[in-house]
């Protein structure tokens, strides 16, 4: 089956600690030379769009800001489904851009919004979104995402704090970002409408949100050996991609042609 589309994640898998990955922007380019639709993926939350789409653009990459799906607009559209109004968001002031439309409040919300707040992260912070929880709130989560690199190294992602509330009050998170096959599904229909998730080709860094979340969702998927990759944790995971390359670089050469 041939492919109709590419979908990159960003952080560790086209760019890293504060530079494009060698051979990302020209790998990029050649994914369009060749035809291919080309659409790019984010937990990144702590930013909006539009700063990651200029951030990508500093690196070097051609892309229109459109082409970037992000968790926090995946967040912002979920909760304009449900009709949420009162948002307590766990989000960084920058992130808030896209978030316009909502009250943003810490009374008496009607939901609980996490995103990535590193490294702002304190008791105080994870106690109010405990007691509007408590209160009945609905919860939302950007990201399940346990780790991320930062140039010391690993750190703690926004997924541990949002299994810590979740274990502290009972109430399940309903994910927005990846590895949530609607986001996948969303991510899809923006760069390739009506492609079958078969055509399309997920490429990135981590193995449960890019690999396994991609996988579930009918797309075939490509890990890169950069970023948060580790070898022993892609050998005890269980979670087998479909190509396993050194980095985006390889990604031409490596595209399935049929």
């Amino acid at each position: 089956m041939a492919l109709r589309a590419v979908l990159f994640d960003l952080d560790g898998t086209l760019y890293q600690q504060g530079r494009a990955i060698p051979g990302a922007v020209d790998a990029v380019a050649a994914v369009r030379a060749a035809g291919l639709a080309v659409g790019f993926v984010t937990n990144t939350t702590s930013r909006p769009r539009r700063a990651i789409h200029q951030r990508c653009a500093g690196y070097g990459f051609r892309l229109a800001e459109p082409e970037i799906t992000t968790a926090l607009l995946a967040g912002a559209r979920r909760l304009r489904s449900l009709g949420i109004a009162r948002v307590h968001a766990v989000v960084t002031e920058a992130a808030r851009a896209d978030l316009a439309g909502f009250t943003l409040t810490d009374e008496h919300p009607e939901a609980v919004l996490v995103g990535d707040i590193d490294p702002a992260w304190n008791a105080d912070i994870l106690n109010r979104a405990f007691r509007h929880l408590m209160d009945g709130a609905r919860f939302f989560a950007l990201s399940r995402d346990r780790y991320w690199l930062a140039d010391g190294g690993l750190r703690l992602d926004c997924g541990s704090f949002v299994a810590a509330l979740e274990y502290a009050t009972g109430v399940p998170a309903e994910l927005c970002g990846k590895p949530a096959a609607e986001f996948y599904r969303a991510a899809v229909e923006q760069v390739a409408p009506g492609a079958p998730p078969g055509e399309v080709l997920m490429v990135g860094d981590d193995l449960r949100s890019d690999i396994a979340g991609a996988r579930d969702a009918g797309l075939r998927t490509c890990l890169v050996r950069t970023g948060k990759f580790r070898q022993d944790v892609l050998e005890t995971s269980g979670i087998v991609p479909d190509l396993l390359v050194d980095s985006a670089a390889a990604i031409p050469a490596a595209l399935p042609r049929a």
